[in-house]
């Protein structure tokens, strides 16, 4: 059984960021909602509370029964959770007076605490809360403080448990890594032994003993997520898999006959559709961008349904989902405004009466790709930029027709070729270009010329959650906007988005 460390989730906008840190010590861990605290077997090698962006002094501030936790596991509260332990032993929290935010230095550090080990005095840590403590109970004992915050951390007598009010797991906290390891390996004695190989081994089980000798159809994107599932089935099923690409004429240039012939090397089988003329179809006189992303998303549910039901044996339907879905689709406050739609083949299952298999929903993105490296996936694949779903249908504003696919796919390749011949396209986490809605005058030779306007978007990020806009040298940006305007007919100025996210989403649409 694999063991595994629980984080309650209260809310706080790091916990992703913690369960990220704990994984990139080879220990596997799961978020849990607080209102949906999962059976605490013995597989369960330690639990963490998350921050909040409540107070333990609202009225409906998250307060679940830890009884069952506190004693019997190794417990790690932080920031909100460890003002929490303080509020519900009787101590006393309240406000800081002025939110306590940002950079500080741990001014005491008890060295003999287990937490500690390794950490140097003076080291930098990472502060984001309204309230303090100001009373704590007796059988509670500071492990470190800052100049301004006595009760920075804390253990708690007779039982195996600690709390920072600062956030060990973001980058700022210096040391916040160690003390994440000291608190994974030392305290609750974790083997670091979520690896890819070892994940490969148990997935590929898993599929085997799920599937068994049915057949499962796989919606191929050519992105990152489908392919390292489409390997991970491969090896499982073999040939009971059959794997289904459809071109809706928004790929990227030439990527349907790339992607085709990267799997055919791979010796899986594919089957690609050109649906180009439906989709183009679907979106005759569509601007709005959710209206878009609808007619998109119905489209490819009739053609992959369509191709689907030739596969007379299929009892399966694998999907790409990755972890972050996973946890978005049981958030602490409930479902989640729907931002952007078409995610995954929403209603196939249910309407073919397919189950669903997702062998990557444990995993985040950074471990899918390390997981696809483990099972021999090509470079050429595994470091692709994300792409959306509904491809440049939302990266063409306003109405999309081939003629401005054509352009936007001839502009979007000179662009990608000239980060790659630059060696900057793996130091970017995602570039496009975008065909705006708009027509400049412009002089080319001895002629006015009233043409369109491409604008190149390129971010650096981690998760996509948030995103920087990247500092592309100048002098590239120059030389790529001269070639996009002398090659690509139609389009005559380029511009270049310095917008971050937030307040920006990294597409436009």
């Amino acid at each position: 059984m694999q063991e595994r460390i629980l984080i309650l989730d209260f809310g706080s906008q790091y916990t992703q960021l913690i369960a990220r840190k704990v994984r990139e010590n080879n220990i596997y861990c799961e978020i849990h909602p607080y209102t949906h605290i999962p059976p605490l077997s013995q597989d369960i090698k330690g639990v963490i509370l998350s921050g909040s962006p409540y107070s333990v002094n609202d009225p409906d501030a998250p307060k679940p029964d830890l009884g069952p936790i506190r004693g019997k596991f190794p417990l790690l509260a932080i920031c909100y959770g460890a003002q929490l332990l303080v509020n519900m032993d009787g101590g006393k929290v309240a406000s800081a007076g002025s939110r306590e935010y940002g950079r500080a230095n741990l001014s005491y550090i008890d060295t003999a605490c287990p937490l500690f080990k390794g950490v140097p005095s003076n080291s930098q840590v990472w502060m984001s809360h309204g309230d303090t403590i100001l009373e704590y109970p007796a059988h509670f004992h500071v492990t470190c403080s800052t100049p301004d915050v006595k009760a920075c951390g804390y253990s708690i007598e007779n039982e195996p448990t600690y709390a920072l009010q600062f956030h060990p797991e973001v980058y700022h906290s210096v040391d916040g890594f160690t003390i994440l390891r000291n608190f994974l390996t030392d305290i609750c004695r974790c083997q670091a032994d979520w690896t890819p190989d070892n994940f490969v081994k148990a997935c590929v089980e898993d599929l085997r003993k799920e599937i068994g000798s049915d057949e499962v159809i796989l919606g191929l994107s050519g992105g990152v997520d489908s392919s390292v599932a489409a390997v991970l089935l491969h090896k499982a099923v073999g040939k009971q898999l059959h794997c289904i690409f459809v071109d809706n004429g928004l790929l990227r240039k030439n990527e349907f006959a790339d992607v085709l012939a990267s799997f055919k090397g791979l010796d899986i089988e594919v089957t690609g559709v050109d649906a180009s003329n439906l989709f183009y179809s679907a979106l005759k006189g569509v601007t709005e961008p959710e209206a878009k992303r609808k007619a998109i998303g119905k489209t490819f549910i009739d053609v992959f349904e369509a191709e689907a039901k030739k596969f007379k044996n299929a009892r399966y339907l694998a999907q790409g989902t990755i972890y972050p879905d996973v946890i978005e689709s049981a958030p602490v406050k409930g479902p989640s405004q729907t931002i952007k739609s078409h995610h995954n083949v929403g209603g196939l299952p249910e309407k073919m009466n397919l189950k669903v298999v997702e062998p990557l929903r444990a995993l985040f993105k950074d471990e899918v790709r390390r997981v696809g490296r483990s099972v021999g996936l090509p470079g050429r694949l595994l470091d692709r930029h994300p792409f959306p779903g509904p491809g440049l249908g939302i990266r063409i504003l306003g109405e999309v027709t081939a003629p401005k696919a054509a352009i936007l796919q001839e502009v979007d390749a000179i662009y990608i070729n000239a980060l790659r011949q630059e060696g900057l396209y793996d130091k970017v986490w995602q570039a496009g270009a975008i065909l705006l809605p708009v027509h400049s005058v412009g002089v080319m030779g001895d002629e006015r010329t009233y043409e369109q306007v491409v604008a190149l978007r390129a971010v650096n990020s981690t998760d996509g959650m948030t995103a920087d806009w990247s500092r592309l040298p100048f002098d590239f940006l120059g030389r790529v906007s001269n070639e996009i305007i002398n090659k690509v007919r139609g389009v005559n100025r380029v511009v270049y988005d310095i917008s971050s996210k937030p307040p920006s989403t990294i597409e436009w649409e």
